[in-house]
């Protein structure tokens, strides 16, 4: 479902977008605001790397 008033980030044209302007594969969020949206590619970098690390200390027990 899209919050009509959220931001995203638009994996095509690589800017936050408020709302659904483009289709939801192209989407990443929703998030709270612009500045958040922008960041969405480096947000998704941090968990990925936190989940590795959670992942390579679970299999190092």
């Amino acid at each position: 479902m899209v919050e009509p008033d959220a931001w995203y980030y638009c994996l095509k044209h690589h800017k936050p977008e408020r709302g659904a302007e483009c289709r939801a594969l192209d989407r990443m969020g929703p998030y709270p605001d612009e500045q958040t949206a922008a960041r969405a590619l480096d947000i998704a970098k941090e968990r990925t790397k936190s989940a590795d690390d959670q992942d390579r200390s679970w299999n190092d027990d």
